[in-house]
């Protein structure tokens, strides 16, 4: 699946924290802002609540559930920035990819 599509599919399923943005940082590969105040994921680069810089190649084995969340936020390959309990949150958005 190419960011774009799972952009797409993240919106479909209004995957997004109600009131609050988060960004999804891919480094080179770009971002996805699940913006829960607008009700809406775009590939817009914003300001957000919370950043989650993850290599896109991480990303996709957590979604796919070769990688745990919490495994690869201990390894350092997933880091936070700004409010957690946002992020704790988003453990929803990967159920919703899988769906």
């Amino acid at each position: 699946m190419t960011k774009s599509e799972m952009a797409a599919r993240l919106g479909e399923a209004n995957a997004f924290v109600p009131g609050k943005r988060v960004k999804l940082d891919f480094g080179g590969e770009g971002v996805v802002m699940l913006d829960g105040v607008a009700g809406a994921v775009t590939e817009d680069d914003a300001p957000a609540d919370t950043t989650i810089k993850v290599a896109w190649s991480d990303w996709q084995d957590m979604s796919d559930g070769k990688l745990d969340g919490m495994t690869a936020f201990m390894q350092g390959k997933l880091k936070v920035e700004g409010d957690m309990s946002n992020a704790m949150q988003l453990q929803g958005v990967l159920a919703k990819l899988r769906q």
